[in-house]
């Protein structure tokens, strides 16, 4: 039975929150799935709904969702498939019936663009704004014609929201400057964290020795989707600066993307080959390891990274984190301790910031110090009902 067949039979149950995101995690990596996958589910926690922000159920609609969530009242809906051509994609997104829902809840323009016409106005709809989508695709050669209309589809989907939630000031402003959207419709919450999953369980020596990494040397991990943006050429240039002081670091890269093969090129260009790892797609239960095995996690990005939530799974597991000044990463870390930013995000910065931290003339927070940071300001406990709160406050218009 076709999707457009099976969703003309009868309207779905009536549900508290509607959300609109992309893919399932953990079958489809990437932040914004990350989160919504987890929000989601602190939503629906059991226990105290005042704590945990529990809502009776949440319907949660994506590309390539399983047909169950496992997890009690967040109820799934799958609405296509990424490997349609996407108009084919779109038109089955269209032809979906929403619930009844008390609010929805919008994390990416694309697929919530088709869905508008079923919105109703008595009904207030929040966009979880991720990141300037359009900017993005250009950053990753994405051609004029794909940048204009992904503009066009944004303008038009935040042209019906009430209300917009952004992860750090800096993305705030950009929504601001480039959308046009007032100020006093646009609320920071920062993202959160699972710290039950995230967790200091490990000394460094049993989870470099579960990863199979080097036991007798400094150890930078950086879990990155391999784009130009993120900047892992900058760091290997820093790393050059690193090992003239520091011979035996070890750099550890997971992800894959695009720039893969040309970061592997650079690595045997710049002599690196025994200082650095690429580790490629690393499991979801596998990345906590990761981080407790590493001494540092560098996020070396260079545009556009609106809030950073690898600091967060980082600092959780009680491994800090060196990032670069950019986005709203230099939110989250100075309020912890100034020096995990570095001066600037060019390869001189971050090489002399590692050679500081490594040799010891700066002194790393304890893994006890980065843990109690980050759960006391970042666990979903604590953030998803700051989230429910704007997602469930009446229409503004």
């Amino acid at each position: 039975m076709g999707l457009s067949q099976a969703s003309a039979i009868a309207s779905p149950p009536a549900t508290d929150i509607l959300c609109i995101g992309m893919g399932w995690f953990p079958h489809r990596a990437g932040g914004l799935n990350r989160y919504v996958h987890e929000l989601t589910q602190a939503w629906v926690a059991e226990g105290n709904p005042s704590e945990l922000g529990g809502a009776h159920r949440v319907d949660l609609l994506g590309i390539d969702l399983p047909s169950q969530s496992g997890i009690t009242h967040l109820h799934l809906t799958n609405l296509s498939s990424e490997h349609l051509p996407l108009i084919q994609r779109l038109w089955q997104i269209r032809q979906q019936v929403l619930p009844a829902a008390t609010c929805i809840n919008l994390h990416f323009a694309l697929y919530s663009w088709p869905l508008l016409r079923q919105f109703p106005r008595r009904v207030p709809v929040t966009f979880t704004f991720h990141g300037p989508w359009a900017d993005e695709s250009q950053r990753e050669g994405a051609s004029l014609i794909k940048v204009a209309l992904a503009r066009w589809i944004e303008r038009r989907v935040y042209g019906r929201c009430d209300r917009f939630i952004t992860l750090s000031q800096a993305f705030a402003q950009i929504l601001h400057q480039d959308y046009a959207v007032p100020p006093n419709k646009i609320h920071v919450i920062p993202g959160g964290i699972n710290t039950d999953s995230f967790q200091n369980n490990l000394s460094r020596s049993d989870a470099r020795a579960q990863m199979g990494f080097p036991g007798d040397r400094p150890i930078l991990f950086t879990p990155r989707r391999l784009v130009q943006r993120v900047g892992i050429d900058v760091l290997l240039e820093a790393l050059v600066m690193v090992i003239q002081q520091v011979p035996e670091v070890w750099l550890a890269i997971a992800g894959k993307g695009p720039q893969q093969k040309a970061l592997q090129q650079q690595v045997q260009t710049l002599g690196l080959e025994n200082n650095v790892k690429f580790l490629g797609y690393v499991a979801d239960q596998d990345l906590p390891v990761c981080y407790q095995a590493a001494d540092l996690t560098v996020v070396p990005s260079q545009d556009l990274e609106g809030f950073g939530l690898i600091l967060l799974e980082s600092l959780a597991c009680g491994t800090p984190v060196l990032s670069t000044p950019v986005g709203g990463m230099p939110e989250v870390l100075r309020p912890f301790d100034a020096n995990l930013v570095s001066a600037d995000r060019s390869a001189e910065a971050m090489g002399d910031r590692l050679i500081q931290f490594l040799t010891g003339k700066l002194d790393l927070p304890s893994r006890e110090a980065c843990r109690a940071y980050a759960t006391e300001n970042f666990d979903w406990k604590i953030i998803a009902p700051r989230v429910k709160a704007v997602v469930q406050a009446g229409p503004s218009r």
